[in-house]
């Protein structure tokens, strides 16, 4: 099949190509070019961008849920819905993320998430799973159950592993936690990636688990240590590193209710876009139009509210989870913290692409890459989407 998408301009990792055309065979981009150049010959489809901004699909490496489902709720259609609800956003890859649950409810997960991977069909890619926790900091555990928070046990950890049989791409943990650091070598040895998450770690410890190979942060200023005293000292924290430590990527939540216009310029002038990841870090509400929902599992979670934007406690006391979906993040980038619209993209495409070990095929519009695509206008409202080179989703 030989499709073409014409009259777009082409975000591509360096530069905006304005008034250009892209096509694709066999679910591969195979020309990109100007509209003057289009060459005269048969397209088995054409579409029309309508001088709208064609982009590389949107990548989430950080997602608990949407479209009134959680990752965890146990079945297989959850995560098949969840998942192609931030589609219809932009969303052409995702990377499910746990919670700190009990080692069935874990088992539970790596079954029908593998069973979600055989039998979704026109959905987004979804190469494996992000575990966060159960390694955490009782300090800053968050929204974490804080029951199943503890130490890394080597047992336990190899075992999740052994059971996961590859799914996991992916963990978050707290690097000061006692055996962190083994945990780290093991990991990386099953070339897992490391992430630094609901830490109360200081600088010196971040710094540890800097050298044993972890560079990457999760939900940047969210439940994490910054400068404190400790017996009269100031001490920096995992947020301190994060800025200091050239290498280390960082998400970021963009709802614009997680972290103000401040911070996000800030991060930016600071980090760059080449190691700042856009994460919805998204509950079960986002894509739904609600007043209340579930933070977490359907039948044991907690009742909160949506409220501007945010998932909060019912006595807005706190945030309980972002309702945010992928457009959204790269809207906010441009209209809150004046983000210019190529590194609002490549934090949503290239970023994590570089990451998650992905972008040989994704996260880019260039030749040989695979065709996931999205078409959306000034505003950053999907128009169109493409997986595999086949129209996944289309806006009416």
């Amino acid at each position: 099949m030989k499709i073409l998408i014409k009259n777009g301009n082409v975000v591509t990792p360096n530069k905006i190509l304005e008034n250009h055309y892209v096509a694709f065979s066999d679910g591969v981009i195979t020309e990109i070019d100007t509209m003057a150049s289009l060459p005269n010959e048969n397209f088995d489809t054409i579409y029309d961008a309508e001088y709208n901004y064609i982009s590389p699909g949107f990548i989430e490496i950080h997602s608990h849920g949407a479209g009134g489902s959680d990752f965890m709720d146990g079945t297989v259609d959850a995560i098949i819905n969840a998942s192609k609800t931030h589609m219809q956003y932009g969303t052409t890859t995702i990377y499910p993320t746990t919670l700190a649950s009990t080692k069935i409810d874990l088992t539970n997960t790596f079954k029908n998430f593998k069973l979600a991977k055989e039998q979704i069909t026109d959905g987004p890619n979804i190469p494996g799973l992000h575990l966060e926790g159960p390694y955490f900091a009782l300090e800053h555990k968050g929204a974490q159950d804080p029951q199943h928070i503890k130490d890394p046990e080597e047992k336990e950890y190899r075992e999740i592993v052994a059971l996961a049989d590859g799914l996991i791409k992916r963990w978050s943990f707290a690097p000061e936690r006692k055996g962190s650091l083994e945990f780290i070598k093991y990991l990386n040895s099953k070339n897992i990636i490391s992430s630094i998450a609901h830490s109360n770690a200081t600088f010196d410890e971040v710094a540890q688990a800097h050298d044993a190979g972890v560079n990457l942060i999760t939900h940047f200023y969210s439940c994490m240590s910054t400068v404190r005293r400790i017996k009269a000292y100031r001490v920096g924290g995992v947020i301190e590193a994060g800025y200091y430590f050239d290498d280390m990527y960082v998400e970021v939540i963009a709802d614009g209710k997680h972290l103000p216009a401040e911070l996000l310029k800030l991060i930016y002038k600071i980090k760059g876009p080449d190691r700042i990841c856009l994460v919805t870090d998204s509950m079960r509400a986002a894509g739904q139009d609600v007043k209340t929902t579930i933070l977490g599992n359907i039948k044991t979670g907690m009742e909160v509210i949506v409220d501007d934007g945010v998932a909060k406690l019912k006595d807005k006391s706190a945030f309980a989870g972002s309702v945010a979906t992928a457009n959204r993040l790269v809207r906010t980038m441009i209209q809150l913290a004046d983000v210019p619209i190529l590194d609002a993209v490549n934090m949503i495409t290239k970023t994590p692409a570089t990451i998650m070990n992905i972008y040989k095929n994704k996260g880019s519009i260039e030749i040989g890459k695979d065709a996931d695509i999205v078409i959306f206008d000034d505003n950053i409202n999907i128009k169109k989407v493409f997986i595999g080179g086949k129209q996944t989703w289309n806006y009416s």
